[in-house]
């Protein structure tokens, strides 16, 4: 699996990506982001399905666990990485890896346990 893996990592190409600039448009190359869906898209292409693998399907890939979780981990990292400096875009790089923050303004973490009620009032009466 590992070897697959690695086969990945190699076999992937530049993509060309154009930004404007003032001086006009600038071309730059940059290889795709390690993501698990391109790895099992590979495996796909070259050997067959692997996802069984990666979910221990009926406890059958017990043996591939420790390797699985590992690509898992060099391929979240590959991503976190390029989007903190900027090499992948950073919020879709946050959103694939749940790092998107959280915060709730509205009830401080307490569960509403009975229906909001909005009363309007109506500024012209007293």
């Amino acid at each position: 699996m590992w070897e697959l893996f690695e086969a990945y990592k190699a076999n992937r190409q530049p993509r060309e990506i154009q930004k404007a600039t003032v001086k006009g448009v600038v071309s730059e190359f940059h290889l795709p982001p390690l993501t698990m869906e391109g790895f099992e898209n590979y495996c796909y292409e070259n050997v067959g399905h692997v996802h069984q693998y990666f979910v221990n399907q009926e406890g059958a890939y017990s043996a591939y666990l420790n390797i699985c979780s590992h690509i898992k981990r060099v391929i979240r990292q590959d991503q976190i990485e390029g989007g903190m400096v900027g090499q992948y875009n950073p919020s879709i790089t946050q959103r694939l890896n749940n790092l998107t923050e959280k915060t709730d303004v509205t009830t401080g973490g307490d569960k509403l346990n009975q229906p909001v009620t909005v009363r309007i009032v109506n500024g012209d009466t007293n």
